[in-house]
């Protein structure tokens, strides 16, 4: 195999930096940067900005012209190789007669993987794997998830006092963090393409769940802002068509254990209504569900719940990271505790893994991930 040579790692870092700017707006597909070099200088870049649209390498190839004939592709996804919306990848680059491909991970689709790169080496073409493969898989993580156990990439986002509360006994929890926080929420919702509450917080909290990029200041280009799906957890049929979510635009699913008697009405205008019905233990099906969202295209999904529903999926192993939101100000004994978990020995704790800490405002917001060593994780 071709080794990486130092000027490898700076083009493809510069990818990297194309790939995330499809952070916001590729899903279900995955993102992915291009740049072209030809004898050290850049010809041409390029990333997936939409699904149905050009991948990375057309934009890439088409700004390079016949500078891409004899120059070096770096490219932070495998090139696909099959016919979907779009002719495969490897394809264009081998008729662009590029001399050479460095390549950051493979496409993790079990029955297509490697395949890109056979078919470029099978045309004479050098390729090198896994430039900076860690940093590339980290951008996909829920696309990468996804094509390998058939699970989305799913975050739990919490905001909880000092005292590790997150509402008043009356379940009033407007607002803990300050403004600041409420924005960096927001880009995890736009990353996401499902949002996931429970009932009680649809009914006590009265949220939209929408994503307001103008708000938040998110560098989303023009017409590229979407809606991720809004799911409402609702084993009861507990929700009524007069919550705020319904009239916000964006589709909605509504998970419950029986399908409704009486199914709510929206105007359609503004989005579908779905439901999706799943028992398990007398409770909705939460891991079926999830893995019934990974075939609909989710690659990553945030919730945003109450402590019992974000409990329930910390308790069923299904979160693969979680991000807390600290304030500084204390709630008192009798508010709401972060998480309802049924623990009642110290060998029942569920331990985590550091990540990031950071201020965010004038709160930390932590991110951590489960501890492998002694966490169970459903695949």
């Amino acid at each position: 195999m071709s080794r990486i040579l130092p000027s490898d790692l700076e083009w493809m870092a510069d990818a990297l930096r194309l790939a995330k700017k499809g952070l916001y707006t590729t899903s279900p597909n995955p993102r992915v940067g291009c740049v072209i070099v030809k004898d050290g200088v850049k010809v041409g870049e390029g990333w997936h900005q939409k699904a149905g649209e050009p991948h990375a390498e057309v934009h890439a190839l088409r700004a390079a012209g016949d500078e891409a004939r004899g120059a070096t592709a770096y490219v932070t996804l495998e090139p696909c190789s099959h016919y979907g919306r779009t002719p495969p990848c490897a394809e264009g680059l081998i008729k662009a007669g590029v001399a050479r491909v460095v390549g950051a991970v493979r496409d993790p689709n079990p029955s297509v993987a490697g395949r890109g790169y056979e078919m470029l080496r099978q045309a004479g073409i050098e390729v090198v794997e896994s430039c900076l493969e860690a940093e590339a898989g980290a951008i996909n993580a829920g696309f990468m998830k996804r094509m390998r156990t058939g699970l989305p990439y799913v975050r739990i986002k919490l905001a909880m006092s000092l005292d590790g509360r997150t509402a008043m006994a009356s379940g009033e929890s407007q607002w803990i963090t300050g403004s600041a926080a409420r924005r960096d929420v927001q880009a995890l919702r736009a990353q996401s393409c499902a949002v996931i509450t429970g009932a009680e917080s649809v009914i006590i909290d009265n949220p939209s769940m929408t994503v307001r990029p103008d708000e938040a200041g998110l560098d989303i280009p023009e017409g590229l802002c979407r809606q991720p799906l809004r799911v409402i957890v609702d084993g009861a049929h507990r929700v009524s068509n007069e919550a705020t979510i319904f009239d916000k635009p964006g589709d909605i699913l509504i998970a419950a254990r029986t399908p409704p008697a009486s199914p709510i009405n929206r105007d359609t205008s503004l989005g579908a209504l779905n439901y999706w019905a799943g028992e398990r233990d007398e409770h909705t099906d939460i891991d079926a569900l999830l893995r019934h969202l990974a075939t609909q295209g989710s690659n990553e999904v945030l919730i945003e719940s109450g402590a019992k529903l974000a409990g329930a999926f910390v308790s069923a192993g299904l979160v693969d990271e979680l991000i807390v939101y600290c304030a500084p100000t204390l709630l008192g004994s009798d508010a709401r505790p972060l998480l309802s978990l049924p623990l009642s020995e110290m060998k029942q704790q569920i331990r985590w893994q550091w990540q990031d800490v950071r201020m965010i405002g004038n709160d930390l917001r932590l991110t951590l991930h489960p501890d492998t060593s002694t966490a169970t994780k459903k695949a």
